[in-house]
């Protein structure tokens, strides 16, 4: 796929120079074909899918932010994924943020269905990765383990996501005999570092937090942009560039970082001398994707070029809203500035929703931006739209419980 955007995004140009298609293409670039063969794969996988037409857009969801107007959202989203998702439940790490959604859904609704069945998950699973040595999206699973282990106390709960992690403690890169760091990609701030927070705080023991502390600073020495305080979705995205010339710096990619600081910041504590590092890369990203919003409220898959991708990310956005909304909640970002940007964003969310609880314009997987249908719904995106609508709860109930 990576080999291929140039040439997408090229035969997308020429499709929109063609006057003759003008009444029947639609209004934004489809899938290339190799963008279509990943569709295909994550269809196959049951991650999601995209049909030419997934019904009505929902119209009786309001964007008010108050609690029953944003627990019917999250329930009808919530309420749909769960039947949807539930016969394929996996260990992939698409499945695993999906996870985290439900387990902030059951706590912001009160609704234990969805921790109920987040439970008999884990327990299919015996609490366990599937993967020897994890690498971070296999390790994501444990969130939500370890958030079941605080409700239940149960220690054989973590039993073997507590020996893969002491097994992972002495490496300095993601396997034996691979160079690269542990967390050499964006997206794994999201999957990782929030259980080795967990870990931490479910032991007690400063080793997790330790290694937390220097895995998360060599990826961001590694792929944070000082200048545009956003990070580079691996090493390999520091040199590409958009259509228009700007760097590639991927909504998604973005949104995994936005919701990793939100995640790890709930569990380092406040005397911790490197808690002031997350909270620093939270205000800076914060500001910058505050000053790319879209005049609907959301962000695009290329967020420094969104013209070469007409259609809103929901993900990525949805992520953006779970960590503003997080900051604003806890202090750290000024709600006078932010809540503006939250209320904004969260109402073209909705405009994304479909009348059954589907979420729409969910790009799949991959690592850049990309072209999908605006039906295109995804289990990881439907996942950051449930933490986003928990965290607006929590923000319209006056702060977090």
């Amino acid at each position: 796929m990576k080999k291929t955007l140039r040439h997408s995004l090229l035969a997308a140009g020429t499709a929109l120079a063609l006057p003759a298609f003008a009444q029947t293409a639609p209004a934004y670039p489809l899938p290339t074909p190799a963008m279509q063969a990943v569709i295909d794969k994550d269809v196959a996988r049951h991650f999601g899918d995209a049909p030419v037409d997934a019904g009505p857009l929902a119209t009786d969801l309001s964007p008010e932010l108050t609690p029953a107007a944003i627990d019917k959202v999250l329930r009808r989203v919530a309420d749909w994924q769960l039947a949807r998702a539930q016969p394929y439940f996996s260990r992939l790490w698409t499945e695993s943020v999906m996870y985290t959604g439900f387990m902030a859904a059951s706590d912001a609704t009160g609704d234990p269905r969805y921790r109920d069945a987040m439970l008999a998950m884990a327990r299919h699973f015996d609490f366990q990765e599937r993967d020897r040595l994890p690498n971070a999206d296999d390790l994501s699973i444990a969130q939500t383990y370890l958030d079941l282990y605080f409700q239940e106390k149960n220690p054989g709960m973590l039993r073997l996501t507590k020996a893969e992690m002491d097994d992972l403690l002495p490496l300095a890169t993601v396997k034996p005999n691979d160079a690269r760091i542990p967390w050499w990609w964006c997206d794994a701030l999201f999957m990782a570092p929030p259980v080795w927070a967990k870990m931490y705080r479910a032991t007690g023991e400063r080793k997790y937090l330790d290694y937390m502390h220097v895995n998360w600073k060599r990826t961001y020495d590694q792929l944070y942009d000082q200048d545009e305080h956003l990070y580079a979705r691996d090493a390999g995205y520091k040199t590409k560039r958009e259509p228009n010339g700007k760097k590639v710096f991927w909504s998604r990619g973005e949104g995994w970082v936005m919701g990793g600081l939100a995640r790890v910041l709930d569990d380092v504590p406040a005397d911790d001398p490197q808690r002031g590092f997350y909270v620093t890369q939270l205000r800076e990203m914060a500001d910058r994707l505050a000053s790319l919003q879209g005049a609907d409220g959301l962000w695009h898959a290329g967020l420094l070029d969104p013209a070469s991708y007409p259609l809103p990310e929901i993900s990525g956005s949805a992520l953006f809203v779970y960590g503003m909304a997080y900051g604003v909640n806890h202090g750290l970002l000024d709600g006078a500035r932010y809540r503006p940007v939250i209320a904004k964003a969260w109402a073209g969310i909705l405009k994304n929703v479909y009348a059954d609880g589907r979420v729409g314009n969910i790009q799949q997987t991959g690592a850049e931006p990309a072209y999908y249908r605006p039906t295109s719904s995804y289990d990881y995106g439907v996942g950051g739209v449930m933490l986003a609508a928990a965290e607006l709860k929590r923000m319209a109930q006056g702060g977090p419980r």
